[in-house]
């Protein structure tokens, strides 16, 4: 089909020099041609289109997210440690302001102790077989042959690494969920090519051939599944504070031991519920980093699962801690290279190799911090009030 049929039937216009200001000036004129919509603001952007191959298509504009900053944020972590300043792209009123408040109260406790625990990420082909006998032998095949898995998958990557493979059955088919290290990438693409060459290399050897499919669907892409609470996607992380009982009065408003009961009443909400966090609101602070560093943000339909555990101890004060287990994100690839992304990263201290286990733990210390301030707003009264306050904008 010609180019002009293509656009006689409505389609979105190419040039050969598609990523530039006068292709994106194209596009724009044409929705505004079949729409009404001027996109003038969409419009203005600093960025060179010449750099979003590999990011974007049909490049037109950009969507502009407020960006606010919180902080200071006090960690205590392996790789990261000092006092950081965080920035929040988010259009909900009060956020920033909540989460700023968190970290004043954790600063002012000595601090947030952050650690990663483990990384891995997934590609899960599934196999069929005749019968349920095959898909067995199948498994121990698979086990007696590591080693060239291994070194096939690996061929086809200079960072990722293939640390192991769980292995399901059901019926007549075998699951096999490879599980990669992926160095400072988010990885799912590097695994998906390291996964397909190491079946390639399944199906040249296996004795009468095979048949599989590259993902099974358990390796759980962009959906929350309790398999990456019990063994880790992307990254584990856990943020740890312990909080006296004069502190979190004077700043929150709220006591040790009331805050203790409240958690307890919403631990029997989330078994009720059946959610994926027993927390307050994880997927606030990790998507407005998300959008802030350049991350897939898609991505928190996974990262967002979160495990609240807390003491009340005798001498009243409160340990909180938040465990991540399935936290997938990158200092190196995909949208980090942007240059907003890039001095959002920056301001972290985050951009380029050798940071994603420090980016991982600022965000779970972000998340704490945010933890703390709405958790306590609910029992001082401050939720609703706020949100009158610092959350309505209307036209």
């Amino acid at each position: 089909m010609s180019e002009d049929a293509g656009r006689a039937r409505g389609a979105v216009p190419r040039r050969d020099d598609d990523y530039s200001a006068q292709a994106a000036a194209e596009r724009r004129r044409f929705a505004q041609e079949h729409t009404g919509a001027a996109l003038a603001h969409v419009g203005h952007f600093s960025v060179d289109p010449a750099e979003l191959a590999g990011n974007i298509e049909n490049f037109t504009g950009v969507a502009q997210v407020p960006i606010g900053l919180a902080g200071p944020l006090l960690i205590d972590g392996e790789h990261a440690q000092g006092e950081f300043y965080i920035p929040l792209a988010t259009t909900e009123g009060t956020l920033v302001a909540s989460y700023n408040r968190g970290m004043r109260l954790l600063g002012e406790c000595g601090g947030v102790r952050t650690t990663v625990v483990e990384q891995a990420m997934q590609r899960a082909p599934v196999f069929s077989f005749g019968d349920a006998r095959q898909a067995r032998a199948f498994g121990v095949w698979v086990d007696e042959n590591y080693a060239g898995i291994k070194a096939a998958a690996e061929e086809t990557t200079w960072s990722g690494r293939l640390i192991g493979i769980e292995k399901y059955s059901v019926g007549a088919m075998k699951y096999l969920r490879f599980n990669f290290t992926t160095a400072d990438a988010a990885g799912q693409n590097m695994v998906g090519k390291a996964t397909l060459a190491a079946c390639e290399w399944i199906r040249a050897l296996y004795p009468g051939g095979i048949d599989y499919v590259l993902s099974g669907n358990i390796d759980t892409d962009k959906k929350h599944s309790q398999l990456n609470v019990i063994n880790t996607r992307g990254r584990r992380v856990i943020a740890e504070a312990v909080i006296p009982n004069a502190t979190m009065q004077r700043i929150m408003g709220v006591d040790t031991a009331t805050l203790f009961r409240s958690r307890q009443l919403s631990n029997v909400g989330t078994l009720i519920s059946g959610a994926c966090n027993n927390g307050s609101h994880s997927a606030n602070g990790i998507t407005a980093m998300f959008i802030a560093t350049g991350q897939d943000v898609a991505n928190v339909a996974e990262s967002h699962a979160a495990i609240v555990y807390t003491q009340l101890r005798d001498n009243g004060d409160y340990y909180w801690s938040i465990t991540l287990p399935s936290l997938i994100l990158a200092t190196y690839g995909g949208g980090t290279g942007l240059p907003t992304q890039k001095e959002c990263l920056e301001l972290l201290g985050c951009y380029g190799s050798g940071k994603a286990d420090k980016l991982a733990e600022i965000v779970a210390a972000t998340v704490l911090a945010g933890e703390t301030s709405l958790g306590s707003a609910i029992l001082a009264g401050d939720w609703v009030s706020s949100h009158d306050a610092l959350g309505r904008n209307r036209p």
